[in-house]
This record gives structure tokens, sequence and C-alpha cells, in this order.
């Protein structure tokens, strides 16, 4: 109760400042710190991997706007784990997004895809933080995949997130079902420039053939086709 009476007199005096929680130093990640705190740090564990297990579980009582994420320095100092920059920034997108890493430590290339996250999370600020959040398989059980999706209250744009968890010769295909679209609408695909009936995403799903190697990943951007 002291922690909420400092804050909200912090608020009063200086209303235009936005302060973020943590669950991690402060150990206050609940519903009555966001009444003060929209938007609070996730976990001090920001190995990507790890995260997607911790983001999955977090998303079940509070929305995505809420959990602070970062694409943060490899090897994960936590873990020692090193995972590509592309995969960190899409599970980062699965929170408020940002970076925790020194840039003049990372290559030239490394800089230009920073550059691209910003710009994608950018243009689907609106639908991450404002559509609806489809989880599209649990991370607890399934040790292929992970894959997660944000749907447009209209159900004409999607976002898919893929990031694979482990890798077998001559494995099987697998599929990932997309959720929440219309079945009757033809979507175009941004990235592959292919078209897909709603029906044929959500039953028949797409195949993850094309990613090779653990802790790969890649993002479909789904509009209606106009």
């Amino acid at each position: 109760m002291g922690v909420y009476d400092f804050i909200s007199r912090l608020l009063e005096r200086f209303p235009d400042i936005l302060i973020e929680g943590c669950s991690g130093g402060g150990g206050r990640f609940d519903m009555g710190m966001m009444y003060y705190t929209p938007q609070i740090w996730c976990s001090d564990d920001t190995d990507a991997i790890e995260r997607i297990q911790i983001q999955y579980g977090t998303s079940f009582g509070y929305p995505i706007s809420a959990v602070g994420s970062h694409v943060s320095a490899v090897p994960n100092h936590q873990t020692g784990r090193s995972v590509n920059i592309s995969t960190r920034g899409v599970v980062a997108m699965a929170g408020t997004f940002g970076y925790e890493l020194d840039l003049n430590l990372i290559s030239e290339e490394e800089k230009e895809i920073v550059k691209e996250q910003i710009k994608t999370y950018k243009q689907n600020w609106k639908l991450i933080n404002q559509g609806d959040y489809y989880r599209l398989s649990n991370p607890m059980k399934n040790r292929e995949f992970a894959a997660w999706e944000f749907v447009s209250e209209d159900k004409e744009e999607a976002l898919l997130s893929v990031v694979t968890l482990s890798t077998h010769g001559n494995a099987p295909v697998n599929y990932v079902r997309l959720k929440g679209l219309d079945e009757n609408m033809v979507y175009f695909e941004k990235y592959s420039q292919k078209e897909y009936l709603g029906s044929a995403l959500m039953y028949a799903g797409l195949p993850l053939s094309i990613l090779m190697g653990e802790y790969q990943s890649v993002q479909m951007h789904f509009v209606r086709k106009l």
C-alpha cells in the first residue's frame, strides 16, 4: 500500500511521466501495480528461447501491451545461449519491444536487421497491441516450434510469428494452423507474395519445412486481398 501511495502522489505531481514496473527487481507484476505502471518488465531472464515460455504464460493474465520485452546481447548473460538477432527480434515483438545491448558491438549486417525490425514493429504496432492474440502452440509441451499470431478485429490482417525449438534429421514436416481468420477471405502474404484462403490457413495450415535448424524464425504478414 505504501508503494501504491508513493507512485500515486508521483503521478499526480507529474501526470505525463510513464513508469515501468518490474517483475524482477521490483517483484511486482500484478493487477494492482498495472493501475500505476501500465508497462511492466516481464522477467530479468532475457534469453529469447526461455522468454517464449515466460511470455506465453504471462499472456494468460495480461495484455501484450503490458509485457516489457527486449532484444538483448548474446551470448545471453544468464544462459550463455546465442540466438540470432532476427529470432530475438521476433520474440521481443510479442511484447513492448526494445533493445538492451551495445549497438557498437553488433555487425553492420545486424544493424540493418535492427532497422528493419524497428520499422516492422512500428508498422504493426496497432495490430500487436490492439489485435486479438492467439497462442498457436504450447511451448511447455511442443518442443518442435513455438507459434503465435495477432489478428485485427475485422479479421482483415494477421501477423504470424514462428520460432523453431529443435531440429532432427529426416523429420516430418510440421504445420502451423492459424486462428481467428475469415474462412472465406483470401489473404495476401506480403513477404512470399502468395495468396491463401482463410480456411486453408486455419484447417490445413502452413508447412514449416523451410525453417532449418534450431532457433530460426519467420514472420508472415497476411492482409485481405483487395
